[in-house]
This record gives structure tokens, sequence and C-alpha cells, in this order.
């Protein structure tokens, strides 16, 4: 259960630092993962993007502190990290939906974004069909998007680049390209460094391919592979989620932070209808 520990100990950080700079970098290393996969599994577990959470909860208390006391509005916004008056109303109204100045009246409707709390709940109502498999490197070929680490930009972003890559000759010659386990054409999230966030849209091959393709190998580990018939019935998103919330609680395995990989069936070219996966990286956890 350390993670729970650990993404406690993040939001209670978090808590303290409201009014002063919160770093991404100190929040990450509490929650013992890099920056870039903090933010990843924060996004999964709490359907919020790092930065919208911290935005919310300074903008409740704001809110909190407008009504009660007789503070100055720019005072607030400085208080809270905004320098400028615009900002700050802007953010303001996006999570209140009224103004600063309005908050202080009487009677007026806010909203209150307490602190999220991390526990354990029973479930396992609903199954996950799973298999674990050791897999040496592998080289995926392809085309990839820049991604940043938005995650809320990325997911509006990704759709995006399926929606154009699949109308292109370039994708069925993508298809062509799988010969190696996982077979079927891939989604892969890859993080070098933050100047290097992809996502590849490839397939798993020994072949020689064209210089208009992105070559990148996959490093050698456990992996642990969840399993939809047909497509998938849940989202990336659910899926993980599950597996950070659920399947890891208790499994003697930790997230390795290598590529995350979604696999869709090729036929005749094109995704079909078959068997899809989610591949995820763990390695044993050495706390447990």
């Amino acid at each position: 259960m350390e993670w729970i520990k650990n993404m406690s100990n993040v939001i209670e950080y978090i808590e303290r630092h409201l009014d002063r700079e919160i770093s991404y970098e100190e929040a990450a290393s509490i929650a013992n993962n890099s920056k870039y996969y903090f933010q990843r599994i924060f996004h999964y577990v709490t359907g919020l993007s790092l930065s919208e959470y911290i935005r919310r909860r300074r903008m409740s208390e704001a809110a909190l502190e407008l009504q009660r006391t007789d503070i100055k509005v720019l005072d607030v916004a400085l208080k809270y990290g905004y320098s400028s008056p615009t900002a700050f109303n802007r953010a303001f109204k996006s999570v209140h939906k009224v103004s600063p100045m309005s908050a202080k009246k009487k009677g007026v409707t806010l909203i209150s974004f307490p602190p999220i709390e991390f526990s354990i709940k029973v479930k396992g109502d609903t199954p996950m069909s799973y298999r674990i498999e050791d897999k040496p490197a592998f080289r995926i070929a392809g085309l990839r998007l820049r991604l940043t680490e938005d995650m809320e930009k990325n997911q509006k972003i990704i759709p995006d680049f399926w929606n154009e890559i699949v109308k292109t000759k370039e994708f069925s010659e993508i298809c062509l390209l799988s010969e190696d386990n996982p077979k079927g054409v891939l989604g892969v999230s890859v993080y070098k460094d933050p100047e290097n966030i992809f996502y590849y849209i490839a397939s798993a091959t020994k072949k020689d391919v064209s210089e208009k393709y992105f070559v990148y190998e996959i490093p050698a580990s456990t992996w642990v592979i969840f399993e939809n018939d047909g497509h998938f019935r849940e989202s990336v998103q659910s899926v993980f989620n599950r597996f950070y919330t659920e399947w890891l609680l208790g499994s003697g395995y930790m997230y390795a932070e290598l590529p995350d990989i979604e696999v869709y069936p090729i036929k005749n070219e094109k995704m079909g209808e078959g068997s899809t996966e989610v591949w995820i990286s763990i390695k044993k956890d050495e706390v447990n």
C-alpha cells in the first residue's frame, strides 16, 4: 500500500504550499516517481491533471478568504501566485463561474474542492483479464507525435493524431510492418526526458523501414497485459486507473516507468475486431 502513503504525502505537500511555489519535481520525488510519470499517474488515478488540481484547490481557498475576510482581491491573487489580476480573475471564474469581486457578496454560489484523499476501497465486482510476460527488448517503427507534460492537452491531441494517420497510406504500411509481438498496430507513449515525449503509432518489427518512419527500441521488461474482447470496453485511462488502484495493490509489483503500449488488432491492413490489449511495464516491489 506504499503508493497510497506516497500519494497522500504529495497531497499534504501541496496543501502546505498552496500559497507558495509548488515544485512538480518535489511532488514527484515524494511519490517516488519521475516528474513525467508522476504527472501521468496522478492524472490517471484522479482524472485531473496536477496543474488543474492545484488550480482548483487554490481557487477554493481563495474563495473562502474572499467571503470571510476583508482582504483585497489583488492581495488574494498575489498570495496564490498570480501577479496579474486578469490571470487570477480568469482562473477564479473558470472554477466558480463568478468574478473574485462577486465572491465577496452574500448569497453568491461558489464551488468547494476539498483535498483529495487516497484510501483502499473494496472493489472487484468487474473482473480484469490479464497475463504477465517477460519480453526481451523489441523495436517499433512508425509515425510519432510530440507530446507535452500536460496530460489533458495530450488526451485531446492524440485522438486527432489517430484520425489523421488512419486516413493515410503510411498507416497501411505501418500495419504491414507488424511481425513481432505485440502483434497489431500499436499506440506507444514514450518518455525519454522533458524534451523528448512522444506518442507513436507503430508496429513491432525487425524489418528495414523507410527513413520517413521513426524507430524506437523498447527495453526488456516484465509486462502485465490487460485483455479486452473487441474494441476497448474501457478507455486506456480507465484501464490504467484500475491497474494502479486495484491490480497493483497486493500484487508484489510496482510500475516500472517504461513506455505504455496499446495494442489494436489488424484486419486487411486496417484496425479490425479482435482482442485489444494494454501493456504496462512492471517490476518486483522491493518494499514488500
